[in-house]
């Protein structure tokens, strides 16, 4: 066979793959918008028939053949050139996959699968005893198959692997530890000052109305309703199941009138890193995202930079005072900015503000890291939430739902998924400094509503490249740099400087 019959045939495996992985995606989408209750076991079997084929696929020996020979013939598997990035992207992913076993790829998908859903339940109820027995079984079987990763220098490490390529359990700590007395400062610094007014988005916002925003607003971003639709789920994420059907969900809170509107430009930012993948890697081993904090660093740059920016109010203020007069008739544009923003310790991450989100991850990071390393037991997790909580925020939840049940990740088996949040973050304001220095008519064209130019730049020096390059290599390509805290902390520091005047 020739190196191009070969060539043809990784592609045409790579293809198939990539298919699976889409009906999969497909499957836990339904799970989570449309699926009753009781088709949870019917829909973990159908999940764990495709993961195994998926598996057979993507570890059977005549891949592994393909991407050997192949890579033989390249002389440098590193080079800035399409094919061997697509032989060595390939080459991770099989080396990867092969380690583990097609039994604990399948007993994994069970597991979460029947996790999900006693989740949903025992937070609705309260009920963390009756998760905590999935909790476990999750947090063995990842223990399990990072183990298979050795040597490592933390079991962690093998598991962040899979999230961001290249990354280190050491050098998240790090990076924390860099950003948080900085954080810490800023919040004492705000406690001090007045706090600015809320009160007008705190409460309950007819939900049809929120949707005709949260749709309005996606579509002026960017987002292709036909190649995509908005959905209800209870915890908001973003899934794409090809180059012309990608999804997002989001949820309206009775709490929180503008809660929905930020969870749908969240979601809006992950969805046109979808949209935008060159189409040429489509189905191919370059066919998805660079890692997962860069495509956080979309959903935040979207969702806050220019979300929360007051360019933006000036722009969607006057729409959302149409559509609210009620609530917001009476509330200048002044107030809106910064009730918006509005600095405040709060119990649920997802509804956290840009200067306590950090803290919120690091939280989640260190439980993680303690149950791999077996210094902390699931058993004790509602007790050491709450102290940490209260170390951290300052807060103390009343309940499990509000604390240690909150977030889906567990169930799913997201392990080693939370540090992406925050150095989606720290990548989002690098990007953001780049794309004004390179354009700084910017912050004009959002007043205006017109997003254009923000979402040109993204495509040419983000979505297009897919997962050509890794994630530093193209942090570094874009911004000259390495991911960097400074310019995260010198924004945060100068926009709540100025809305809290300290």
């Amino acid at each position: 066979m020739s190196s191009a019959e070969k060539l043809s045939k990784l592609r045409s495996i790579s293809a198939e793959i990539a298919r699976l992985g889409s009906i999969q995606a497909l499957l836990e989408w339904d799970q989570q918008v449309n699926m009753p209750r009781g088709g949870a076991e019917d829909r973990g079997s159908q999940a764990a028939l495709i993961a195994g084929l998926a598996f057979d696929k993507g570890t059977s020996d005549e891949l592994g053949s393909l991407i050997e020979d192949l890579a033989t013939d390249i002389p440098d598997l590193d080079a800035d050139d399409d094919l061997a990035r697509e032989i060595k992207v390939a080459k991770r992913h099989y080396d990867r996959n092969a380690r583990i076993p097609r039994e604990k790829i399948i007993e994994f998908v069970l597991a979460t699968s029947a996790a999900h859903e006693v989740w949903v339940k025992s937070r609705a109820e309260n009920d963390f005893a009756s998760f905590e027995p999935h909790l476990t079984h999750i947090f063995e079987l990842r223990r399990q198959q990072a183990e298979l990763f050795q040597p490592y220098d933390h079991p962690y490490d093998a598991l962040l692997e899979e999230y961001e390529p290249g990354m280190k359990t050491a050098d998240v700590r790090a990076i924390f530890n860099a950003i948080r007395p900085r954080q810490v400062e800023l919040l004492r610094a705000i406690a001090d000052s007045g706090q600015v007014d809320n009160s007008f988005i705190k409460q309950s916002y007819p939900f049809e109305d929120q949707r005709k925003l949260g749709s309005f607003i996606a579509g002026r971003f960017g987002y292709d309703l036909e190649r995509g639709r908005i959905d209800l789920a209870p915890h908001p994420f973003t899934t794409s199941f090809g180059a012309g059907d990608v999804r997002i969900t989001t949820r309206f809170l009775d709490t929180d009138g503008m809660s929905a509107l930020f969870s749908t430009m969240h979601e809006t930012g992950h969805a046109l890193y979808d949209q935008g993948l060159d189409p040429k890697y489509h189905e191919t081993s370059l066919g998805q995202a660079a890692s997962y904090a860069i495509h956080e660093s979309q959903s935040r740059l979207w969702e806050n930079l220019v979300g929360r920016s007051r360019e933006f109010c000036g722009f969607a203020f006057p729409v959302m005072q149409m559509l609210f007069p009620q609530h917001l008739g009476n509330v200048s544009l002044e107030q809106f900015y910064r009730g918006i923003n509005r600095v405040e310790p709060s119990l649920i991450r997802v509804e956290a503000d840009e200067a306590t989100y950090n803290l919120h991850i690091m939280l989640r990071f260190e439980i993680e890291t303690g149950l791999l390393e077996g210094s902390l037991q699931a058993r004790d997790l509602p007790e050491i939430w709450n102290t940490r909580m209260q170390e951290y925020l300052g807060l103390t939840p009343p309940d499990d739902s509000r604390g240690v049940l909150q977030d889906v990740h567990w169930s799913s088996g997201l392990i080693g998924y939370f540090p992406t949040y925050a150095l989606g973050n720290l990548i989002s304001a690098q990007l953001w400094d780049k794309m004004l220095a390179d354009h700084p008519e910017i912050p004009a064209a959002v007043s205006e509503g017109d997003f254009r130019a923000i979402l040109a730049w993204l495509r040419e020096n983000v979505h297009r490249h897919a997962s050509r390059y890794d994630p530093l290599d193209l942090v570094r390509r874009i911004t000259g740099g390495p991911i960097d805290p400074e310019p995260y902390l010198r924004y945060l520091s100068t926009k709540y400087r100025g809305i809290y005047g300290f």
